[in-house]
């Protein structure tokens, strides 16, 4: 599910045109982020539409961590970018793996002047751009001009590329970042078991079917069988009250 610090990347289909994220699939189930500007025609899944959103709100979370367990610095601190269900489990794992200080999502807006967080600061991206880490350390230069299928980007800061806990972070989100998994591939014989699953099923169902009618046939025919050889009893039984009144008129007239 990783892609690279390219806005876009990721996809592992439905990419085709690199310079939009627009009317792509969802392959993991989830929406790509939203940044400011229309970045790619990001407008399509923006704050607008975070009431239907997969899994929320667009959130982020800080993830810090003491040098009790890590050999960091004050300004080393990493951001989660996602959807706030994604953040809220995934925290635990932060906390867990990376002995991260828990904290709670809070709403993301990448438009306003004071983010915290901006595009250019993106070290990672995960599960087709719908998920990343940031931080304000880094600064990508070519973030708004790589395309999503390149790996072009400003080099990470030296105390970054080499830092354990950014490792830590780095392999807990791809590995506890929560997917929809896509359909299982069918191969040849699996293909020809459910074709005969489906076709047995199919041929119950019409052999049900044909014996249900043929039993509603017979039920028809017995009774105007019936009605032929000892006639309509509703008839008879018509025929007999009005025998018996005649004898009643005819004994007492």
């Amino acid at each position: 599910i990783r892609g690279t610090r390219a806005f876009g990347s990721g996809y592992p289909y439905g990419a085709g045109n690199q310079s939009t994220i627009a009317r792509r699939p969802f392959p993991f189930g989830v929406w790509p982020l939203y940044w400011d500007q229309n970045l790619m025609d990001s407008d399509e899944y923006g704050p607008q539409y975070d009431i239907i959103r997969p899994g929320g709100f667009i959130a982020s979370v800080p993830l810090r961590t003491t040098t009790e367990h890590f050999n960091v610095t004050d300004d080393e601190v990493y951001y989660a970018v996602g959807d706030r269900e994604s953040l809220l489990p995934l925290m635990v794992s932060y906390v867990t793996w990376c002995h991260v200080t828990p904290a709670w999502p809070s709403r993301f807006n990448a438009s306003a002047t004071n983010a915290t967080i901006k595009l250019e600061n993106v070290i990672q991206y995960f599960r087709a751009s719908s998920f990343a880490l940031a931080s304000p350390a880094y600064n990508n230069t070519l973030a708004r001009t790589s395309i999503s299928d390149t790996k072009d980007s400003t080099p990470l800061p030296e105390f970054m590329e080499y830092s354990p806990f950014r490792k830590c972070v780095d392999g807990v989100t791809e590995n506890a970042l929560a997917i929809v998994n896509t359909i299982p591939s069918l191969t040849p014989a699996d293909k020809f078991k459910l074709a005969l699953t489906v076709s047995g099923i199919f041929i119950c169902g019409a052999m049900l079917f044909a014996l249900a009618l043929i039993y509603a046939t017979l039920l028809i025919l017995r009774e105007k069988f019936s009605k032929w050889l000892y006639g309509d009893p509703f008839v008879m039984d018509r025929v007999r009250r009005e025998r018996e009144t005649e004898l009643r008129y005819e004994n007492h007239p």
